[in-house]
């Protein structure tokens, strides 16, 4: 197994494409969320042309008649096909009429990031940097609309640039707006155009944000009324390594290998120590206090050292890090992962084998980690 360290906007040069053949009827049979879609309503208010099946089969129409969109590389238009395809896919599991009739979908795009990136993972072999351009894409495509009523616009921005490229994100946008029919649709569109406008105005056209240090980064995201040009003075004291990624990806033996001489606060250790199984849910909680406290013992004497655990969560990381920031302890995520066939392998000959139902809930709430959560991020990704 050959790790590469992989930026998340980095293309892979080998041609991809969700598939080679687009006729919508093949595409019905080919993947069963597509399908689904012809048995989801919308509101008529805002689509008023029918149900998402229709509404997706609009929004790629359209999204082929841009004439920006014809001037891409055929790799980016494979991208964008895909996330158009992928857009709204869970409107199937959060639309409902409320009492006044109206059809809503809460959350669609959030829950439809992680389903994108569960097929591209699973079902559909693709490129890191790819699966996630394009599970990102679903996750923003509502924010050009809806930017300007965020309580930081800039900040929603500067996040957003850092995870996906905003050109594409634009294009979609734009065909999603065009792929409808809606009484509020030259509303919308004037909105895209202001998004376009914004992102030029403040240096994230189709690049994400530059910021003078990665500490300046991360303190302009973890703190608030912080400037983004801002340059913090270092005060941190030491660093704290937090391993994430799937069981199974090869954590043990990255540290192994590259960090060997410095200390580890192990949860599956702690959980052999205390006689505890992976399995007993309810006493999680008493594995995760004992390497709370060990850490704050570490961060007490400035001491780095490694936190060897899933991870998964962005919630549950971003505790750690607050703790370790109130200790001025610079945090370094390091993601791993593998192809998904290889993962089932090693979790197989692993010493506590997890059950393939619980791998695949822990690959549905997966969340990959961004650069607006710690001050360094490096994604290790195995061939």
């Amino acid at each position: 197994m050959v790790f590469i360290i992989c930026s998340l906007f980095k293309i892979e040069l080998k041609m991809w494409k969700i598939t080679s053949n687009k006729n919508w009827e093949d595409l019905e049979k080919e993947f069963d969320w597509v399908a689904d879609m012809s048995d989801v309503p919308q509101d008529p208010i805002f689509h008023a042309e029918g149900n998402v099946d229709v509404h997706t089969r609009m929004v790629i129409e359209e999204l082929y008649k841009l004439e920006e969109f014809q001037e891409l590389d055929v790799q980016e238009k494979e991208i964008l096909f895909a996330a158009a395809l992928l857009h709204d896919v869970e409107k199937r599991s959060t639309t409902e009429i409320n009492e006044r009739g109206e059809i809503r979908s809460p959350r669609h795009a959030l829950k439809g990031e992680f389903t994108a990136r569960n097929i591209l993972y699973k079902d559909i072999k693709t490129p890191f940097g790819i699966r996630e351009e394009i599970a990102k894409l679903v996750r923003y495509h509502g924010l050009p609309i809806w930017i300007f009523n965020k309580s930081n616009p800039q900040k929603a921005l500067f996040q957003c640039s850092l995870e996906v490229n905003t050109f594409h994100l634009y294009l979609l946008s734009k065909a999603d707006i065009l792929g409808r029919i809606s009484e509020g649709q030259n509303d919308f569109l004037e909105r895209v155009e202001l998004f376009k406008e914004y992102c030029i105005e403040q240096n994230c056209w189709a690049e994400a944000k530059g910021f003078k240090t990665d500490l300046a980064r991360f303190n302009y995201f973890y703190k608030e009324d912080v400037y983004a040009d801002y340059i913090p003075f270092d005060d941190t004291k030491c660093k704290v390594i937090m391993m994430c990624g799937l069981p199974g990806v090869g954590k043990d033996t990255f540290i192994k290998n590259n960090y060997p001489d410095l200390p580890i606060v192990s949860l599956d250790e702690i959980r052999k120590e205390l006689n505890i199984s992976p399995k007993d849910s309810k006493a999680q909680g008493k594995v995760a206090q004992v390497a709370k406290e060990r850490m704050k013992e570490f961060l007490r004497k400035g001491n780095s050292f490694i936190l060897n655990a899933t991870n998964i969560s962005s919630d549950l990381r971003a505790k750690n890090i607050k703790t370790f920031t109130t200790y001025k302890a610079k945090t370094k995520i390091i993601y791993l992962e593998i192809p998904y066939k290889e993962l089932l392998s090693q979790n197989r000959n692993r010493e506590d084998v997890v059950p393939l139902n619980v791998m695949n809930k822990m690959m549905r709430k997966l969340e990959i980690p961004s650069l607006v959560e710690a001050q360094n991020v490096e994604y290790h990704i195995g061939e």
